[in-house]
């Protein structure tokens, strides 16, 4: 007959009562941790966030202007001229669906999500659908190409998230009226909450091509509870495209799905 232990298989022979049974040892698998557990010590992001001026809401203090390199200073000058007529500040690739890149894809006037999974946190906005993923394992790409949201680290430091974004493409705006920047540039934001309904985001920008000092501005975002991020198609209904010399156009065409 046949007798089982804890940890240990016991085989017994029928034929002879005198026989010794001889233990076999069982291999356990140890038991690994949930990585799903530690996410719940982080604070509490859930909900939809809205920029804290769209909400009716104190937005954060105005930025002052930033310290540029001569030639970036004088393509800033050339476009506060610009600025001058209502609506041409808009008048970029942005109005042909091209996404703005980081960190205007967080300055844009549409909601966005946060969503943690172990090793990351993903942002999901709903300008254009666009996605930034924040490695915080170290499992970010070595040497990646560059994008329009690059390639974003992150840490907690207590209940802010600090994340170092690089590899962006050089045809993006670092700050609003500069288009184009070195691959030296690093946006660098500090993500945290002041209460428990208004997030904080304040965003560092580094290029010795473009500022002779970092440039800091800070943003507020309004959470919503029970709002939902929708779908975004941005050629879809898109109406006031910019023409080749960066002219803004309006057409009353109607694509397909509108």
């Amino acid at each position: 007959m046949a007798a089982a232990t804890v940890g240990l298989l016991t085989l017994a022979g029928c034929s002879d009562e005198s026989s010794t049974a001889k233990p076999v040892a069982v291999s356990e698998t140890p038991a690994t941790a949930n990585p799903y557990t530690e996410l719940s010590a982080l604070p509490d992001w859930s909900g939809v966030w809205e920029p804290a001026r769209f909400a009716g809401k104190p937005g954060g203090p105005p930025p002052g202007p930033p310290k540029l390199t001569p030639e970036y200073a004088a393509q800033f000058a050339k476009f506060q001229e610009k600025n001058k007529t209502p609506g041409i500040n808009f008048v970029t690739q942005v109005a042909n669906c091209v996404p703005p890149g980081v960190p205007g894809s967080m300055q844009q006037p549409y909601p966005m999500e946060f969503l943690y999974t172990p090793g990351r946190v993903t942002i999901l906005i709903e300008t254009y659908s666009m996605v930034r993923r924040i490695y915080t394992d170290g499992s970010e790409p070595k040497e990646p190409d560059p994008s329009y949201q690059g390639t974003s680290v992150g840490h907690w430091d207590n209940d802010t998230l600090v994340v170092e974004t690089t590899a962006i493409l050089p045809e993006t705006s670092p700050v609003n009226g500069i288009i184009g920047h070195s691959d030296k540039f690093k946006v660098t934001e500090k993500i945290h909450l002041v209460e428990p309904d208004m997030m904080e985001i304040v965003t560092t920008r580094e290029d010795p091509a473009v500022f002779t000092e970092p440039y800091t501005t800070t943003a507020r975002y309004a959470r919503h509870r029970d709002w939902h991020i929708m779908e975004y198609v941005c050629a879809q209904n898109n109406h006031d495209s910019v023409d080749e010399k960066g002219n803004p156009g309006f057409s009353l065409d109607r694509k397909p799905g509108e």
